[in-house]
């Protein structure tokens, strides 16, 4: 997310890539330094320092607090592993300061650095921590980074993105009572991978305070950023802390930077936190709004969709461009006989349920709908046409690409079966299920489901209630784009009703949703289901809808600022 990333190990494609370019803008560092520096004595680091955006807005604090520039050239310390960013900021503090101070920014990677010195030493950490993915952090700084998450209490594993360790080594080198206002991205509040740093920081702060808003904080950038600001650091991790986190969201940045702390974080409302995995994402819903979705999810009412059914990815092709074919191709190959129904996109699932009709009328639009598929007992008697398709498959180095290279024989695509349903991964408006009656199988794009209870019908029959809406906005995870996207495990984690009683025929519901009635499909569940079977309360009915369309809401507003996929950049 900073500027740690612009050092020579890296072609500028893959730099650009990794690190993006977003600089923290002066007026929302100057924010946060005006939020965490409360007096002249405190000694501050920024950790990723870059150009020293973060530095000078900590000596304008200072100030305003009555130092003087000798003294603020002794409060600082700066970290930054690129040199030439390093100088940038020494001329940055010797512009402002008239003093060049070169020990004020220190060359080095930040774990290296950390190691090395004493901890703790300072009062308050600022800054924007490098958003780089575990496989993309060069050694040996990423096994310095996980040597210093084990050594504090947590287990990191190679989903771990690397603001994560940096975030865990920023509080560890916080005094007693010290704060921390980091600008960081929004998986803070949803990822699996970012749970336990979710209990480390709870363990560890008095208060944390998150300010989100619905504009993107860098007009570039698809990714959600959070402002975190926890204050009160205690010595040591301990669950017997009671920390109070609230939720903060704004429409504009500058309903942010042009107001001081203390009137944006005025009307913040506590929210009560378990030491467990829940997401974070919850505390964007009232007090009383998620001590009922609790309460759901601890009835006996409610289970998981798991109980019914698992759900797993699509199949994974290695090249979907040479094994999705149109029927057209199929003819013109010859390949007939060689391929199974397929859908490749959640466009072909236009309502409940797909039937052989549907598919056929895919394949006749020339949709990619057929996946080449060749089977053990196949592959020993392949005929010139298949021959041939693989020979251009190998002229083109389909075979080369990672997935294709790693199976034998590169072509035969595996894990190929036709599930029960369909899950949407990448959600707009409402977690669909799709019952598959087309013995069709599925890309990556879209998850397989399998029943282990009940009839796959009457499970996704189920599943079209507020109360499934609700858990998904919460399960799940969005971007800057809008989407919400729901990996396997986090769907089968939806609230489901503990016993399948009925609910609205299938075929009406499939009838009413391509009609683009979807509400009406939620309305009559809501009475049958939620109130008829698990007897909810017309005011609990209508507060899962009102969940529901609050975080989705929430979540859409951005399509018009943001894409669709998240960028695996620094922002």
């Amino acid at each position: 997310m900073g500027n740690q990333l612009q050092n020579n190990r890296f072609t500028a494609g893959s730099l650009d890539k990794l690190r993006g370019g977003y600089y923290t803008p002066i007026d929302l560092a100057s924010w946060l330094c005006q939020w965490a520096i409360r007096s002249q004595d405190n000694r501050v680091l920024e950790p990723s320092c870059g150009d020293g955006v973060f530095l000078e807005a900590a000596m304008d604090r200072f100030i305003n607090l009555g130092s003087s520039f000798q003294a603020i050239s002794h409060s600082l310390k700066g970290i930054e592993i690129n040199a030439e960013e390093a100088d940038r900021a020494r001329t940055r503090l010797h512009e402002k300061l008239g003093i060049y101070n070169s020990e004020v920014v220190t060359t080095s990677d930040f774990f290296s650095w950390w190691i090395q010195n004493p901890q703790p030493a300072y009062d308050v950490v600022i800054g924007n921590p490098p958003f780089i993915r575990y496989q993309s952090f060069p050694e040996p700084h990423r096994s310095l980074a996980m040597e210093i998450m084990v050594k504090l209490g947590l287990s990191p594993n190679r989903l771990t993105n690397i603001w994560v360790p940096f975030v865990v080594a920023a509080v560890a080198s916080l005094r007693t009572g010290g704060r921390l206002a980091l600008v960081l991205p929004a998986e803070l509040l949803q990822v699996s991978y970012a749970a336990q740093l979710r209990s480390f920081l709870t363990d560890r702060f008095k208060r944390i305070d998150i300010v989100a808003c619905n504009e993107l904080f860098f007009k570039n950038a698809e990714q959600e950023v959070v402002l975190l600001l926890a204050d009160g650091a205690l010595p040591q991790a301990t669950e017997a802390n009671t920390c109070r986190v609230t939720m903060t969201e704004v429409g504009t940045v500058a309903q942010i930077t042009n107001f001081i702390p203390e009137l944006v974080l005025a009307d913040a409302q506590p929210k009560i936190i378990r030491h467990d995995n829940e997401k974070w994402l919850k505390y964007f819903l009232s007090g009383s709004e998620i001590a009922f979705m609790r309460e759901l999810r601890d009835s006996s009412s409610t289970a998981n969709l798991s109980k019914y059914a698992s759900v797993n990815v699509g199949v994974v092709t290695g090249k979907n461009e040479y094994f999705v074919l149109t029927s057209s191709q199929v003819v013109q190959l010859g390949l007939e006989g060689y391929t199974i129904p397929l859908v490749s996109r959640s466009t072909h699932l236009k309502g409940v349920q797909i039937g052989c009709i549907d598919w056929k009328n895919l394949s006749a639009a020339d949709d990619r709908v057929h996946l080449l598929h060749i089977t053990p007992t196949q592959n020993g008697k392949l005929n010139d046409a298949l021959l041939s398709y693989i020979r251009f498959g190998e002229y083109n180095l389909v075979n080369n690409g990672y997935k294709c290279s790693i199976r034998e024989p590169w072509y035969s695509v595996p894990s190929v079966w036709a599930p029960d349903g369909f899950v949407f991964r990448q959600i707009y408006d409402f977690p669909r299920m799709v019952l598959n009656q087309a013995n069709a199988t599925s890309t990556d794009t879209i998850h397989r489901m399998t029943c282990k209870i009940g009839k796959p019908e009457q499970v996704i029959a189920n599943t079209y209630t507020w109360m499934t809406a609700a858990s998904a906005e919460i399960e799940g995870r969005s971007y800057g784009g809008g989407v919400l996207e729901l990996e396997p495990k986090e769907a089968e984690r939806l609230l489901m009703p503990a016993n399948l009683n009925g609910a609205m025929a299938l075929e009406e519901s499939d009838h009413l949703i391509r009609s683009g009635r979807l509400d009406d499909v939620l309305e009559e569940n809501a009475r049958i289901v939620l109130r008829g079977h698990m007897g909810l309360s017309e005011v609990e009915c209508n507060s899962l809808r009102d969940i529901w369309i609050k975080m989705r809401d929430r979540r859409m507003a951005r399509k018009r600022r943001g894409r669709k996929t998240p960028i695996s950049s620094n922002v």
